[in-house]
């Protein structure tokens, strides 16, 4: 089981009432996945998924916009294993510096993460790496979902999940988790108009490309794999809707982070409170959102917070 088997190896994040979103409607709760070891969400499922391989894999790889590679190099490093992290130019170079602290070979492909992937397709073949992918892949699902068990176990009640949405790792595995522990709770996808590839797919009913362009949610970015083979099939079956969100909505829920809950939250991890500011979604009872992540850059967070600015 992917919780007792990342036990001792990642936080068990707090979930902490947010008193300015909950005035006069149910409580709203933030899982505080910024708090997680490497900033972001990911290290569950890459820890599981290099757990998971044991020591017959002669070191991992993998396609990232950042937080993911990180959590790739930090799982490696601590078994003491090589890593290898694919990156495109668009990835922001304060989450590119924050990899290579932790001693991984950094790659830097192309302009998406499918020029990355296709770097990562040929470390596979010719030198025989174990990929871990972003997303698309049963052990980091199943490590992602255990933020899901820890919101059941800590909000039994719990009515409203909203969950950042990209590929769908994250997505898939709280849903399956939540919903397997409370079938009645609905958990809603989080993402931004400018390239969400899965919300597309969805629409379409099959995986399809999308461009990837610039985003505060740079987390976000990326297409799901014309391929999937699993996050797309679990996101359609057991999310309970889909809402896209304006760049300066996004930048509303950095800024309303910062000022009311005292976090620092990038783009991505702060959809879920965009989505409750802009009116997007309102909840009917105890609600958890997951600010799935920190990593954003200093600068840029210095002007949406100080100086109202997009980019």
């Amino acid at each position: 089981m992917a919780q007792a088997r990342i036990e001792g190896h990642v936080l068990r994040t707090p979930l902490v009432e947010s008193l300015a979103l909950s005035q006069g409607g149910p409580a709203i709760f933030l899982k505080l996945e910024t708090r997680q070891t490497t900033g972001a969400f990911k290290l569950r499922g890459a820890t599981n998924a290099v757990l998971m391989a044991g020591s017959s894999a002669k070191g991992f790889v993998t396609a990232s916009t950042g937080n993911h590679g990180r959590a790739v190099a930090h799982a490696a490093k601590a078994q003491r294993r090589r890593a290898v992290v694919c990156m495109s130019n668009l990835v922001p170079a304060n989450k590119v510096d924050a990899v290579r602290a932790l001693g991984p070979e950094v790659h830097i492909v192309g302009q998406s993460q499918d020029d990355a992937q296709i770097e990562v397709s040929r470390l596979v073949r010719e030198e025989g790496l174990s990929e871990i992918p972003p997303f698309d892949h049963p052990a980091v699902i199943a490590g992602q979902g255990t933020i899901g068990l820890e919101i059941v176990e800590a909000m039994p009640d719990v009515a409203l999940v909203l969950v950042p949405l990209s590929g769908g790792g994250l997505a898939a595995g709280v849903a399956a988790a939540v919903k397997g522990l409370r079938p009645q709770a609905k958990v809603v996808g989080v993402s931004m108009t400018r390239g969400p590839a899965m919300q597309r797919s969805l629409l379409a009913g099959r995986p399809v490309a999308v461009e990837e362009v610039p985003t505060l949610a740079d987390s976000l970015g990326g297409g799901i794999g014309l391929d999937n083979g699993f996050t797309f099939a679990m996101c359609r079956d057991l999310l309970d809707g889909v809402i896209l969100l304006s760049e300066e909505e996004i930048a509303e829920g950095i800024r309303h982070a910062f000022r009311a809950e005292d976090e620092v939250v990038e783009g991505a991890g702060a959809v879920g409170i965009a989505a409750l500011i802009a009116g997007k979604i309102r909840p009917e009872g105890p609600t958890a959102l997951i600010l799935s992540g920190r990593n954003i850059d200093p600068a840029l967070h210095r002007r949406i917070v100080e100086e109202g600015a997009l980019a």
